[in-house]
């Protein structure tokens, strides 16, 4: 359910038929939106290691007896009760966005049908991504500035500024531009 992304209405459906060699498509109940997924090297794993699950009557599971399969699975490994399969759908939106993918690419992998769905995931990582991006930036502005002002001081070219590597820890003042106080 994790890699694939898949929802509890689809995942209790899902047969072997479905799988080729580097693929698992399916059609969303919800949505009617065919998902393609490629098949990642921790699912490949995974399914080397797995079968399809079925009913102890070798029949697939329904959505309440694969629920219920589910809560009773996650009792048995002491997960707290609030850890749903939803969750790794989500888990998956979120790995998606914060491996920088765009929200069409996932609402392909997720079968979503609205851009909105998507952007849920996307925000969140555009956010954090943002304010990195802005930390570095202004730490590259802070250093352009600084280069600026040694080019001027200095008489260099504008041109010239990015050759110039300025060590601000060594960086002194000429003699006579000194501070008039100290704070």
């Amino acid at each position: 359910m994790l890699y694939v992304g898949i929802a509890r209405a689809d995942a209790h459906l899902i047969t072997w038929a479905q799988f080729d060699r580097k693929t698992v498509a399916y059609v969303r109940r919800k949505t009617g939106v065919p998902v393609d997924m490629r098949i990642d090297e921790e699912l490949e794993k995974a399914l080397n290691a797995l079968s399809v699950l079925n009913t102890e009557y070798g029949r697939p599971f329904t959505v309440n007896g694969f629920s219920s399969f589910m809560r009773d699975a996650i009792k048995k490994a002491g997960l707290p009760l609030d850890c749903k399969p939803h969750g790794l759908r989500k888990t998956l939106g979120r790995m998606l966005a914060d491996a920088g993918c765009t929200a069409h690419e996932i609402m392909a992998a997720l079968g979503h049908t609205t851009l909105a769905e998507a952007e849920r995931y996307t925000r969140e990582a555009d956010r954090r991504r943002g304010a990195h991006q802005a930390v570095i930036k202004l730490g590259a502005h802070r250093e352009n500035r600084i280069a600026e002002n040694w080019c001027a001081w200095f008489g260099e070219k504008i041109e010239n500024r990015r050759k110039i590597k300025v060590n601000r820890t060594a960086l002194a003042l000429p003699r006579g531009l000194e501070p008039l106080f100290s704070p």
